[in-house]
């Protein structure tokens, strides 16, 4: 039988500061589910692992939160300071969480109809179903994860801005490799660079989470192009480089996550040139649409910024060309729990709120040809939304000019 030491870290401060979101959303309480890990929200707010049974920890608008859990599983609940009821049967479990529901009519959970923010969606069709029983209307927690799981410390802002620029000057350094081993008549493949680059991300301090994705020309088309020691090509000149690379300084760090572009000769070709420079115009329009709006003192949804970003490739006649969403979320993990730049593989309407960090890297793809991607990061500070990567790119560096970056 499965035993956990940890127990529950909910604080009395955090449900202050939850139950002031709730009235601020006009919400009556926040429901908590999970069984076996499904829900990472759960657990991240509990500060629990995955149980064995499950539990679900009401947190209401006003008064002291409520947990029901399974009587075989109660140490992990040793350190909680609200009301606790406990179960055996599934029929206590249904009437406990009826009575605990009463008076509940606007409930937040890990829930969206239709599916339409798979992050958020977490809890089970039959859980919605009780709950619904119980007199009371499931609404999405997507913003109440936001501000509380995807928001950046001070820390974490500086750890990524310290990330963010030894990711950037990393994907330099591996680009003026590049070029000095065509010029000097030497064979680099991708495998070579990415094991460069891990090994430069530890000598910079990039210690957790650091690699990278290195392809040339056709091997650009696919997204989530994995060089290994076995598969891989050489790098010439008159390729097509791309270079995404990411990683974070420790566990609690936030990461840095971008994407670069060269061509291995001195002259741009024209097609190249065109292509990449849509995906540029698409990345600062989607970067100014989140300025403008926080200016403005008005709210933008990630799905919003998609159109935009995709609007314009698809303006340019790239728009069959598009695989995947402008961007996702950025905390502690690469991929966040905060709002993903999207209205294509999902419609993210969850609103980007100050203290959360995403990228935005639009990319065209054509299959057994090229690919491109572009891509930087954001942050919605204090001041307002900026983008954090420095100096982002804004056209093809030529890699064997005398200075590829210069401009």
């Amino acid at each position: 039988m499965a035993v956990t030491e940890q127990t529950v870290a909910l604080t009395a401060e955090t449900v202050a500061r939850i139950q002031e979101e709730l009235r601020a959303r006009g919400l009556d309480g926040w429901l908590l589910y999970d069984f076996r890990g499904m829900n990472p929200v759960a657990g991240t707010l509990l500060g629990l692992p995955a149980l064995t049974r499950r539990y679900f920890v009401l947190v209401r608008a006003e008064g002291a939160p409520v947990a029901l859990t399974h009587r075989i599983e109660q140490q992990p609940w040793g350190t909680w300071h609200g009301e606790k009821r406990v179960y055996s049967s599934w029929r206590e479990m249904e009437a406990e969480l009826k009575s605990m529901l009463g008076g509940v009519r606007r409930l937040a959970m890990e829930y969206t109809p239709g599916d339409a923010v798979p992050v958020v969606d977490r809890v089970p069709a039959g859980v919605v179903e009780l709950v619904r029983a119980a007199g009371a209307e499931p609404e999405g927690s997507g913003d109440l994860i936001s501000f509380f799981t995807a928001r950046w410390s001070d820390e974490g802002e500086a750890s990524h801005r310290r990330a963010s620029a030894a990711v950037r000057d990393t994907a330099h350094a591996a680009f003026e490799r590049i070029a000095a081993s065509v010029r000097a008549g030497e064979r680099t493949t991708e495998w070579e660079i990415r094991h460069w680059i891990q090994v430069e991300f530890l000598r910079r301090g990039i210690n957790v989470g650091g690699d990278s994705i290195v392809a040339v020309n056709a091997n650009a088309a696919n997204a989530h192009y994995a060089p290994s020691a076995e598969q891989h090509a050489e790098i010439r000149a008159g390729d097509l480089v791309l270079i995404d690379l990411w990683g974070k300084e420790n566990d609690d760090a936030i990461y840095a996550d971008q994407t670069w572009m060269a061509f291995v000769g001195d002259t741009i070709p024209e097609r190249l040139e065109t292509m990449f420079g849509t995906l540029v115009d698409a990345r600062e329009a989607a970067c100014q649409l989140v300025i403008d709006r926080f200016a403005a003192g008005n709210p933008v949804s990630g799905y919003e910024v998609d159109d935009v970003a995709r609007g314009i490739i698809e303006a340019r006649g790239f728009g069959e060309h598009i695989i995947h969403r402008t961007g996702h979320s950025i905390d502690r993990e690469l991929h966040g729990s905060g709002p993903n730049i999207d209205n294509l593989e999902t419609r993210d309407t969850r609103t980007l709120i100050p203290g959360v960090g995403f990228s935005v890297e639009p990319g065209i793809y054509l299959p057994g040809d090229v690919g491109f991607r572009s891509e930087v990061n954001m942050f919605i500070g204090a001041a307002g939304p900026e983008v954090t990567t420095d100096r982002p790119q804004r056209r093809l560096y030529a890699l064997l000019t005398d200075d590829p970056f210069a401009g």
